[in-house]
């Protein structure tokens, strides 16, 4: 006798892709910077750097889909150029704080004692020294540009990701499984690897996109103070600088580049929010 068939309830359908739609969303928003950082790589509809005095702060045309600024650059070429430098930074930096923050919060976490109390007092020193005052600080030690701006970021992101880290190693800690891998002779690293690291693998994904898009503001920030891409070097900061003394003539040269950043920040932040959904089962 064959078994009928199971019907899964339109309302639960209905649930999962609403579930999955910041996902799909944020996936395709940051999918359009990603391209158009590899474009520019090969491809610009004009230099970036390229001045045309008798073309300034043109509203958008067939010769500049996105106008130009007061200095007749293409703003189209150099939103390109300028998506380069912000996922560069973002990444990186980011790398830094998950590299440094996580394994100073699976340590601290795992061991427990008067380790755990330094590493963690370490990281509320740095967590009081925000992106913006940690590149102060490094550019009064060595001068500004894109590492300076990419360091400060990734010091100022270490607190957040040694928490999380350190709450999942005590979570497991004291786990029943973990226990018997105690009692058959495994060594720290191989419990670490085997149970620390994937119980803390969910949450440290969903943060780092998250930290993304803060990384992207943070770096938009850096670069409008001047702390971030030098002045030959196209970024959606310096951009939004060079613009405000003109927007009562022309605003392109300020929105465009906000909007790049708003679609960017916007990705980053609904991947992180679908991110969560699929692998945090307690949202599922």
């Amino acid at each position: 006798m064959s078994r009928a068939p199971h019907i899964v309830p339109a309302r639960t359908v209905a649930r999962g892709r609403l579930q999955r739609a910041p996902l799909v969303i944020g996936g395709f928003l940051v999918a359009v910077v990603a391209a158009a950082a590899l474009v520019s790589l090969l491809w610009t509809p004009y230099p970036a750097n390229a001045l045309d005095f008798a073309a300034q702060l043109q509203p958008p045309s067939r010769s500049h889909p996105l106008g130009t600024d007061a200095f007749g650059r293409d703003l189209a070429s150099r939103i390109l150029v300028g998506a380069r430098g912000s996922l560069l930074v973002g990444v990186l930096s980011v790398s830094i704080g998950l590299g440094l923050g996580g394994s100073i919060g699976l340590v601290a976490g795992w061991a427990g004692g008067w380790l755990d109390e330094v590493l963690m007092r370490i990281a509320d020193v740095l967590y009081a020294f925000p992106a913006i005052l940690m590149a102060l600080l490094l550019a009064a030690i060595y001068q500004p540009g894109i590492v300076t701006a990419m360091v400060a970021i990734g010091i100022a992101m270490i607190p957040l990701f040694a928490r999380i880290a350190r709450a999942s190693a005590i979570s497991v800690r004291t786990a029943v499984h973990v226990e018997a891998g105690r009692a058959i002779g495994a060594t720290p690293r191989r419990l670490l690897l085997r149970y620390v690291l994937p119980e803390a693998g969910s949450p440290l994904v969903v943060q780092t996109s998250l930290s993304l898009a803060v990384a992207v503001l943070a770096e938009a920030a850096l670069s409008f103070l001047g702390l971030g891409s030098p002045p030959d070097v196209p970024s959606w900061g310096s951009m939004l600088r060079d613009a405000q003394g003109f927007l009562a003539f022309s605003p392109w040269p300020a929105v465009v580049p906000g909007l790049a950043i708003v679609w960017t920040v916007l990705g980053w932040s609904l991947l992180g929010d679908g991110l969560r959904d699929v692998l945090d089962p307690k949202t599922r």
